[in-house]
C-alpha cells in the first residue's frame, strides 16, 4: 500500500476510534454490545477486512501496518476491535492462506464487508494451551464430512455466520498429525451456539461455546490438505499474537494518557498530586515500558514481513507486551486511587479488560515454552 494511503487509513481510524468510539465506551459496558450504528461505520470504513487480500475487497494490509492500525484499535475498549478481529485475524486468515480459489471467492468478500463474521472454532474444554489434544472429530461419509465435538471460548461465536473448524480427522495419528480444518456454515443442522459467556471484563466482545452433533459438511468444506490443519492454526495464531502485542501498546498509551491527565489536575493539600515524585515514578515506569513495547512490535513486525521470523518473535512480543499493560493498568488505577477503584472510571474497566491478554492465543507461560524451545532447538538440543 502506498505510504501517504495508509496514513490516511491510519488518521481516519484514529479519528473513529476517538471520536466516535470512546465516546460510547460506557454505553457498549452497560449494554454489553456494540452499537448498529458503530459496527455500520466499521463496515463502511473498510475495517472488517483490512488484512484481507485486496483482490476479495480487503486492504491487503503488510503485519508493520496492521500493528500501527492496533496500536489505534486498542486506545479505546477491546471489543471494538473484537468485533471484525476474527474477520481479519484467525478465522479469515485461515481462509485468505489456505482455502482453494472457489473457498475465497464465496467467503472473503463478504468478510471484507462485514456482510458475513467468521470465527476460530480450535479451543475445547481439554485443548486451550496445547490444541493438539483436541477432541472434536470428522468422519468421511461418502462424499461428505461429519463433525462431532464442542468447542469453548469462542470469540464472537454468537454472531458468526461461519466457524473455521478444527477436527480430528485420523483418529490413529497423535499430537498435531491428522487435524484438519473445515469452513462450516452457522446455519447447518447440528450446529448449536451456547450462551453468552459471563467474563470478568472486555463486555461487548461476545464468547460462547459452540456445540457440533452429527454436523455434514460438503467435502470442499475441507480447507487445504487433509491432517495439515494444525499447522494452519499455529500460523494464523502466530500473526494473531503479534497483532495482539500491539493492542496492548495502544491500551497503556490509554491509560498513561488517562493517568497524566488525572495527576496533573487532582489535588491533595491543595496541589496536583502529579507534584509528589512517587507518582511521578509510576507515570515514568508506564511510559518507559510502552516505549519498549511499541519498539518491540515494530521491529518483530518488520522481521515478520520479511520472512525472518514468524515464530519466536511474535511469542516474544506478546509477553512483553501483555505482562507490560498488566503492570500498567495496575500502575493507571495507583495513580488514581480511589477514583480508579470506580466502576465508572475508565482506567477500572482497562484493569479489566487487559487481564485476558496474557490468557488467550497462547498464555504467557505458553509463549515462554516455545521461545525457550526455539533457543534451545536452534542450538543444537534435540527435541524430547
Amino acid at each position: 500500500m502506498d505510504a501517504e494511503d495508509f496514513r490516511q487509513i491510519k488518521d481516519a481510524v484514529r479519528q473513529l476510534v476517538r471520536e466516535s468510539v470512546i465516546p460510547l465506551e460506557e454505553q457498549i459496558e452497560d449494554e454489553d454490545r456494540i452499537p448498529d450504528q458503530l459496527r455500520a461505520q466499521i463496515a463502511e470504513m473498510g475495517l472488517f477486512g483490512y488484512a484481507l487480500p485486496e483482490e476479495y475487497g480487503g486492504l491487503g494490509v503488510t503485519m508493520s501496518e496492521d500493528v500501527e492500525l492496533a496500536f489505534e484499535f486498542g486506545y479505546t475498549t477491546p471489543a471494538f476491535r473484537s468485533l471484525f478481529g476474527t474477520n481479519n485475524g484467525i478465522s479469515g486468515q485461515v481462509i485468505a492462506r489456505f482455502g482453494d480459489e472457489a473457498q475465497k471467492k464465496k467467503y472473503l468478500p463478504g468478510l471484507s464487508a462485514g456482510e458475513l463474521i467468521g470465527s476460530f472454532a480450535l479451543t475445547e474444554a481439554e485443548a486451550g494451551s496445547d490444541p493438539s489434544a483436541l477432541r472434536t472429530t470428522a468422519r468421511r461419509d461418502g462424499d461428505s464430512w461429519v463433525i462431532n465435538g464442542s468447542k469453548r471460548y469462542i470469540t464472537n461465536a454468537p454472531l458468526a455466520d461461519l466457524f473455521v473448524v478444527f477436527a480430528r480427522t485420523n483418529p490413529e495419528e497423535k499430537g498435531g498429525r491428522g487435524i484438519s480444518s473445515f469452513v462450516v456454515e452457522t446455519s447447518t443442522p447440528g450446529v448449536t451456539v451456547g450462551p453468552k459467556d459471563k467474563k470478568m471484563g472486555q463486555a461487548g466482545a461476545w464468547t460462547a461455546e459452540v456445540y457440533f452433533d452429527d454436523v455434514r459438511v460438503p467435502a470442499e468444506a475441507l480447507i487445504g490438505e487433509e491432517g495439515r490443519g494444525y499447522s494452519k492454526a499455529l500460523t494464523v495464531l502466530s500473526r494473531g499474537r503479534l497483532h495482539i502485542a500491539a493492542l496492548c501498546v495502544g491500551m497503556a498509551q490509554r491509560v498513561l494518557d488517562e493517568s497524566v491527565a488525572y495527576a496533573a489536575t487532582a489535588k491533595q493539600g491543595g496541589a496536583p498530586i502529579g507534584r509528589f515524585q512517587l507518582v511521578q515514578a509510576m507515570l515514568a515506569d508506564m511510559h518507559a515500558e510502552l516505549l519498549a513495547g511499541r519498539s518491540m512490535v515494530r521491529d518483530v513486525a518488520a522481521r515478520y514481513d520479511s520472512g525472518e521470523d514468524t515464530s519466536v518473535g511474535p511469542s516474544s512480543a506478546k509477553l512483553f507486551c501483555t505482562e507490560m499493560v498488566g503492570l500498567a493498568v495496575d500502575k493507571a488505577v495507583q495513580v488514581h486511587g480511589g477514583m480508579g477503584y470506580l466502576r465508572t472510571t475508565p482506567v477500572e474497566r482497562f484493569y479489566r479488560d487487559a487481564r485476558l491478554y496474557r490468557l488467550y492465543e497462547g498464555t504467557s507461560e505458553v509463549q515462554r515454552v516455545i521461545i525457550g524451545g526455539a533457543l534451545l532447538r536452534e542450538a543444537g538440543m534435540p527435541r524430547g
